[in-house]
């Protein structure tokens, strides 16, 4: 099957994936759990969110489904906003989201 030009810009290549991982230590960047995949958009996938290493984090299971799956995503989007601030001079929402 074929993907659009969204949704294939918002898929993680492995390149990505492997400069997130190292990025973030081998490790969930909320709790330090190292059984984490760097999988998790920032800015989700339904929202336009890209594949781009300003938009991935690594998370754990537990960490990833609250941030996708509870309350709790305004707070923890909070947490990671300000990790990636501090990993990428400049960083900004507005770079991270599919433009036609």
């Amino acid at each position: 099957m074929l993907k659009n030009k969204r949704s294939r810009a918002c898929d993680i290549p492995q390149s990505v994936k492997k400069a997130v991982w190292e990025r973030d230590h081998h490790h969930c960047v909320l709790c330090g759990n190292p059984y984490a995949m760097p999988n998790a958009h920032y800015i989700s996938r339904f929202d336009g969110g890209l594949g781009v290493e300003k938009n991935i984090v690594t998370l754990c299971f537990e960490c990833h489904r609250q941030y996708d799956q509870t309350t709790q995503r305004k707070v923890i989007k909070g947490e990671l906003e300000s990790y990636l601030k501090r990993c990428y001079e400049g960083w900004s929402e507005e770079e991270l989201i599919y433009k036609q």
